[in-house]
């Protein structure tokens, strides 16, 4: 499988080139979102591409659009990409990678939801007792189901530096209360009800960020991606053990890895060996497998 590492289309402007997606303008009304191969870890983009990595994330992304689509609506238009790519071989280049979305307005804030006790919310957990300001009970170990999945938004950082939690008054204050507490609430939903559909199939969602925008008429959709292996902490369920770090089916596999490597987490990234690469594809192309029967 050829790897896509970045994208040069005909007769587009690129508008930006983030750390996995390309993204051009159609016309005042929408957007051409291209999910890459490429794959960040710690922030930082490493300098090889995973094949096939962006045809899952789109695929997943737009399986749960369609599941949560009564929940609240999304970026998602009709508009078909041979009408905005039209050179055969570019479009045959882009595989599933390509979606047409909708322009709306980005909220400053990254909708985290976390049902699990991982990551870097085991680490505040370990020094506070708390993740983002949220009181838990004591005892807990690392990777122990929450009583309840939390919200503990963060900052959407410019391209190379990093997210900051942030409390919910801090998102009261940015997007007003009605629109933060809609946010809170929407994201608690769907990540409950995925993330039980999810455990059915064998996979343990362990946290999980979402974005969101608003239309002109400022009604709330979701945007970017959703519950895929990048923006989520997959878990095997058969193999999940509380007290201990699970095995992933999500980019963490990359990130324990280069935990491993003297590497000072800025750029440039770090080669990674093909056994790496091999197994993060495969990594991948099962967890949506498993999602969605594929």
């Amino acid at each position: 499988m050829d790897a896509l590492y970045q994208t040069e289309l005909s007769g587009l402007t690129l508008l930006n080139r983030g750390k996995v997606r390309d993204i051009y303008e159609v016309d005042a009304g929408h957007l051409l979102i291209v999910t890459t191969d490429r794959l960040s870890a710690f922030d930082v983009v490493m300098p090889q591409a995973i094949p096939g990595k962006g045809e899952v994330l789109t695929r997943v992304a737009n399986f749960w659009f369609a599941r949560t689509a009564g929940i609240v609506p999304n970026h998602l238009s009709d508009m078909p990409l041979a009408a905005v790519v039209t050179d055969p071989g570019e479009r045959a280049a882009l595989g599933d990678r390509a979606i047409i979305v909708r322009r709306l307005e980005p909220l400053p804030v990254e909708a985290i939801v976390r049902g699990y006790l991982i990551g870097s919310g085991w680490k505040d957990y370990q020094a506070t007792g708390s993740v983002c300001g949220i009181a838990l009970p004591a005892g807990l170990r690392i990777a122990d189901r929450l009583p309840e999945a939390i919200y503990t938004p963060s900052t959407k950082a410019e391209f190379g530096a990093h997210d900051e939690n942030i409390d919910f008054a801090r998102t009261q204050q940015l997007l007003g209360a009605d629109l933060a507490a809609e946010v809170r609430d929407t994201a608690l939903r769907i990540y409950t009800e995925c993330a039980a559909y999810a455990r059915e199939r064998g996979i343990i969602i362990a946290d999980t960020k979402f974005e969101f925008g608003l239309d002109t008429a400022g009604r709330l959709h979701l945007i970017d991606e959703i519950l895929t292996p990048d923006s989520s902490r997959f878990w095997p369920a058969d193999q999940y053990q509380p007290g201990s770090n699970p095995p992933s089916f999500d980019k963490q596999f990359v990130r324990d890895y280069l935990e491993t490597l003297d590497w000072d987490k800025t750029p440039p990234g770090p080669q990674l060996p093909q056994e790496i690469i091999d197994r993060t594809a495969a990594k991948y192309r099962e967890a949506e497998s498993r999602l969605t029967g594929r």
